[in-house]
């Protein structure tokens, strides 16, 4: 059924007062079972699995997915499945809703491991012990839940922002519990369909264990372009350099190939340009004039993520300060006159004591590990803190509006504050960037997961609880895998070719670059650094000149000189494949538009999560049988 909303002008004025009685007696569900036993459990172990796909995907490209959707999907065709056999009864929608929240938190917290965690230990060339790093994430996320609460009535409930991925996801939720239920599980065959056929296809390019079954013949290959090297003893080259030493092959990843359907296809057109820029131009040149030394990923990433850091650098900031309305908005409001009518939903929402007395007591305690862990000094801890207050607002903002969580710029932004507060210091520089990117990070995803619950009509504060719940699930699950996967060969492991890491090469390049200064670099680095600067901002100007019909993105092909060139391909191939359904069969009756253009978010997702999850588990088997 539809969801009851107030119309532009009730939101625009009405008091803050009228528009909690309206959905204290409209909307609100009162004692729906919620955060029940089995909604938690549901949650913890969909979202604890789901973070590592979180994790798998972050090491490839530098981002990470939302799975709030996903384990949506999921938990309904459970219990419905449960229901029909007669040994459960389905979920409620609000415990789907408090279920989607810990799954959320869940998949959320794993971005610090292969961001500014990583970079942290590529610089310093230390480990951080599992122990510090499990506290570490838990209090980052935690302060994150600290600061959105307080906001959380006045972007939600006052001006009623879309928190676009939210809102798609109480959409869901209500048409899954309130319509058919045909849909639901069409939906949840397709989600599982592709998760079950993308995982198939990881276990077929797993050579070692397709041996071991007696089916090497039946093995699909990592890459399509071996035969070329050995069935035909080609060696097709650039100024010398043969295509594979340049990363230059078509590989079998279906998890990108998904990936790039879910990013679209100006993103996926942009890591092309960037790709071929990189590799079919600049890199064999580098590597003839000896300024990039030997071959391989490692070797060319070295030199070229300097112009494509700078050209996402700059892009990120000047699309961030372009909007200062945006920016100023998000302060106006925030403190209200209290009224007398203002305890209506004291029961419901979280207590404000618990942040007056929660943000300084996990505040502290952030920045005692920073302190502690990585060597931060306090005051410059004790200064994160305000900034993160600072960022959460305006990250918040965007993310109310757009969806979009401007982490990477407000990362940049404290780094260039404590280039000036601690210069010199790298490591500072680094940590305390990464507490205000990430808390704030926390912060508005978090909003996000709630504005569905406001929208149903749940409690806040069991969806605050919830995220709890999540957090602590993410790091039980996350945490050791990341050790055993991603640390298995030490420091080394970090930045190869099969596991980029860009978010972490990016971070650690900007720190570099703001403590060390631009003369340790090549001179032909320090040029590309000042092109990819210019670059980003005249793009970023001619997006707003054309309104937002400029088909590439800054992002997009900075992104390609930290990844390799086949991730680039499959991922534009992806996005190329939907858009050219999405074009050849626009007829929202055609059965192909219904089963794979209405449901492109589901596909992906099905087959990102099969694929993922199987291909940590076969490098745990590996890593177990020794190979």
């Amino acid at each position: 059924m539809a969801i009851k909303q107030l119309t532009e002008e009730q939101v625009r004025t009405w008091s803050i007062v009228e528009k909690d009685r309206w959905w204290f007696e409209n909307v609100f569900r009162g004692n729906m079972p919620q955060l029940t036993v089995r909604s938690a459990l549901t949650g913890m172990t969909i979202g604890g699995v789901l973070s590592l796909t979180n994790l798998y995907i972050g090491a490839k490209t530098g981002w990470t997915l939302g799975v709030g959707i996903t384990s949506v999907i999921l938990s309904f065709a459970f219990f419905k499945l449960l229901s029909k056999t007669g040994l459960g009864k389905e979920m409620t929608l609000l415990e789907n809703n408090a279920m989607q929240s810990i799954a959320t938190a869940a998949g959320y917290m794993t971005a610090p491991m292969i961001s500014s965690l990583a970079a942290y230990m590529l610089i310093t060339g230390r480990i951080v012990p599992q122990w510090q790093t499990f506290l570490w994430l838990i209090g980052l996320a935690l302060l994150g839940v600290l600061f959105a609460f307080p906001m959380k009535r006045r972007f939600i409930n006052d001006e009623q922002h879309p928190f676009p991925e939210g809102k798609a996801a109480g959409v869901v939720m209500d048409a899954l519990h309130t319509g058919g239920e045909a849909d639901g599980l069409f939906k949840a065959k397709l989600l599982v369909g592709g998760g079950l056929t993308s995982a198939a296809l990881a276990l077929f390019k797993d050579h070692t264990i397709m041996e071991k079954l007696g089916l090497k013949f039946l093995a699909i290959p990592e890459f399509v372009d071996d035969f070329l090297y050995t069935s035909f003893g080609l060696k097709p080259a650039i100024l010398g350099t043969q295509l594979k030493d340049l990363t230059i092959r078509v590989e079998t990843d279906f998890v990108m190939l998904a990936a790039g359907g879910l990013m679209g296809i100006r993103t996926g057109v942009s890591l092309m340009v960037g790709a071929f820029l990189n590799y079919f131009v600049l890199a064999p040149i580098m590597i003839e004039q000896g300024v990039i030394t030997g071959v391989g990923f490692k070797a060319i990433t070295m030199w070229a993520l300097w112009g494509g850091v700078a050209l996402m650098t700059t892009s990120s900031l000047y699309a961030f300060f372009s909007k200062p309305k945006m920016i100023l908005s998000a302060f106006s409001g925030l403190f209200g006159k209290k009224t007398a009518d203002s305890d209506l939903l004291v029961d419901i929402e979280l207590p404000m004591k618990l942040f007056l007395y929660g943000i300084p007591v996990v505040g502290f305690f952030v920045v005692w590990m920073a302190s502690v862990f990585f060597g931060v000094h306090w005051l410059m801890g004790i200064i994160a803190i305000p900034l993160v207050f600072i960022f959460s607002l305006i990250a918040a903002n965007s993310t109310a509006l757009t969806s979009i969580t401007p982490t990477g710029a407000l990362g940049k932004l404290t780094q260039l504050t404590y280039s000036v507060l601690a210069p010199g210091n790298v490591t500072t520089n680094l940590m305390t960037a990464g507490i205000t990117g990430e808390v704030a990070s926390n912060a508005s995803n978090l909003l996000m997961d709630i504005k569905p619950g406001y929208m149903l009509g749940g409690k806040p504060r069991h969806q605050a609880m919830g995220h709890v719940l999540g957090i602590i699930a993410g790091a039980a699950c996350a945490v050791p895998i990341f050790y055993i996967i991603f640390l298995k060969d030490g420091i080394a492991s970090i930045g190869s070719e099969s596991l980029p890491m860009p978010a972490a090469m990016i971070w650690k390049a900007v720190a570099e670059v703001l403590t060390k200064g631009l003369s340790f670099l090549h001179p032909t680095a320090q040029w590309a650094i000042l092109i990819g600067g210019v670059l980003g901002i005249v793009m970023e100007l001619i997006k707003t000149w054309t309104k937002n019909r400029f088909p590439l993105s800054a992002v997009g092909i900075g992104l390609a000189f930290v990844l390799p060139f086949h991730t680039s391909l499959v991922m534009f191939l992806g996005s190329f494949i939907f858009w050219t359904l999405e074009k050849r069969y626009p007829d929202p009756t055609h059965k192909v538009n219904q089963a794979v253009v209405q449901n492109q978010e589901t596909i992906c997702a099905g087959v990102i999560a099969g694929g993922a999850i199987t291909g940590i588990v076969l490098i745990l088997l590996g890593i177990l049988l020794g190979g």
